[in-house]
């Protein structure tokens, strides 16, 4: 989402030939965010009215990678999940080569993030993302042959906490050693997986006053835990800024997420691990990405030392 490879006016213009959308009138890079590029694309149609898209180049992802990311999205968009549409171009592709990276366009939904959610904004997140989780299998069922590991798994935890291990402070290496020890000995085999969005923080929904306009950015998405993915967002947007549980934007989460797919017993007994899982994926991930930079035009890190004390936090819960 930071501006890792540039794009000129000329390259996009040449490369919107094969679309038939109308004429480019501006390209704006977008500055939020860790790892992909994205710009906002704003086209003239043929009847003069203009239409913002997102353009993202993918930095990380194969071109072979990326089909799974393009199904869901137009298949989640097509169910009545809000979230960004897939654009074909003249012979009905969503993906293609822009300077040298994958790149895809997709529509630009409406509203914007949210800083400082309240309650009823927690409980519409909870909602839609219970009816995302029940959309996906049907999303399963008709894309079998989709390989959709998780990224940013079991496995790529253990192999970061190698990585950043080294460049640590004695007191957070006994925390990262904990928490391994304990994610080795966690068992999320009876839980319920499906379709996961992984990484639904704030700056991943947008909201039009209390309504969201849509989840984006689902470039992490993958099949995994379901239960999971709720304390994923839970530990973004229903935390102090002491990383401390808001009970009463939890509970608001919890609520409405539970009235469309109510959580198993299983989920409920392995729910503390999974928000301290949760903590850790996001721990290692800013601390790689301060340890080992990224270079980019507008690129930022966010600060490890908040999820360190998220996971200091769901540690001691029971």
């Amino acid at each position: 989402m930071s501006v890792f490879t540039s794009v000129s006016t000329q390259q996009l213009q040449a490369w919107l030939q094969d679309y038939a959308i109308g004429e480019l009138v501006e390209l704006k890079g977008i500055s939020a965010g860790i790892t992909n590029t994205n710009f906002f694309v704003t086209i003239q149609e043929n009847s003069g009215v203009q239409t913002k898209y997102v353009l993202t180049l993918f930095e990380q992802n194969a071109m072979d990678d990326l089909p799974y990311f393009i199904d869901l999205m137009s298949h989640l968009a097509a169910h009545g999940i809000p979230c960004p549409r897939p654009i074909a171009d003249k012979k009905g592709g969503c993906l293609h080569v822009l300077n040298g990276k994958p790149a895809a366009l997709v529509s630009c939904l409406s509203g914007q993030d949210i800083e400082a959610p309240n309650a009823a904004q927690c409980a519409e997140v909870g909602r839609v993302l219970a009816n995302m989780h029940l959309v996906g299998q049907s999303f399963e069922a008709q894309f079998p042959q989709h390989d959709s590991h998780n990224q940013r798994g079991s496995e790529w935890r253990t192999k970061t906490a190698t990585l950043v291990m080294p460049h640590l402070p004695a007191a957070e290496q006994q925390l990262l050693q904990a928490t391994m020890a304990f994610q080795a000995a966690f068992d999320t085999s009876k839980l319920p997986r499906g379709v996961i969005h992984a990484d639904l923080f704030r700056d991943n929904v947008l909201f039009d006053g209390d309504k969201i306009g849509g989840f984006i950015d689902f470039y992490y998405a993958c099949h995994d835990v379901l239960a999971y993915d709720l304390a994923i967002a839970v530990n973004d947007w229903c935390v102090a800024a002491d990383g401390s549980l808001d009970e009463a934007r939890l509970n608001a989460m919890l609520t409405t997420y539970q009235a469309v797919r109510p959580l198993s017993e299983a989920e409920r007994d392995a729910w503390a691990g999974l928000l301290r899982i949760a903590a850790l994926r996001f721990w290692l991930s800013r601390l790689h990405d301060q340890i080992f930079p990224h270079a980019g035009e507008l690129t930022h890190a966010k600060d490890p030392n908040h999820f360190k004390k998220i996971l200091k936090l769901r540690a001691e819960r029971k």
